[in-house]
């Protein structure tokens, strides 16, 4: 791993998933969190000063990068839901079946390996009738637009440490064994179209 991807690249994704249009989105999705809640992608915390301690037993954060995880070591220690931290890719997740409540889903779709597969782990870990909160940026229904982040995906990819523009998130929800409940699709203002499409909502898990 080289040291843009393993010390600047990171530095650089945390202060743009720090803009206050996408604190504010967060502020929107992460209170709604129940129980036992597992979140992927944790990275550095972004999302913990959202719980809402009073609804949230416990955190469990899995995230694959150390490099990304030690950014928020501030806000592992401020956080006012207990957090247990586990290093594992979304793709194999060591839980148990039907071990969490509530599954919390930020900005990680774009950036796991195989987008599938974690979406298929997160269903296994979640109890029946569990919930998914979702806030992700993807692929836009807007054609034109589309083909902007189909071109710029290659440049944009190592750019953002492996983030991609072209993730259909709905889509990769319900083939995954989830119902949409809840959905909106809006660009994020004062963001460039190709970068600022996003995806906000709830999904259950299918029996």
């Amino acid at each position: 791993m080289g040291i843009y991807a393993q010390h600047i690249g990171p530095r650089i994704v945390r202060c743009l998933c720090c803009n206050p249009n996408i604190a504010q989105e967060r502020g929107k999705v992460v209170p709604r969190a129940r129980g036992t809640v597992l979140e992927i992608g944790i990275g550095p915390g972004l999302n913990l000063p959202y719980y809402d301690s009073s609804h949230v037993e416990r955190v469990i954060g899995v995230d694959p990068s150390e490099d990304f995880v030690r950014l928020g070591k501030d806000n592992l220690a401020s956080s006012a839901v207990p957090v247990t931290l586990i290093q594992a890719p979304a793709e194999r997740i060591p839980l148990d079946d039907a071990s969490a409540d509530t599954a919390v889903i930020t900005y990680t779709l774009c950036s796991v390996h195989d987008p599938a597969q974690a979406l298929r782990e997160v269903r296994r870990v979640l109890r029946p009738g569990g919930s998914v909160l979702f806030l992700e940026h993807g692929l836009s229904g807007d054609a034109a637009v589309a083909r902007w982040q189909k071109r710029l995906n290659p440049i944009w990819r190592p750019l953002a440490v492996g983030c991609n523009l072209t993730r259909p998130v709905a889509k990769l929800l319900e083939s995954a064994g989830f119902r949409i409940e809840q959905l909106e699709e809006f660009y994020l203002p004062a963001t460039p179209r190709p970068v600022g499409f996003h995806s906000r909502g709830t999904a259950k898990r299918i029996h």
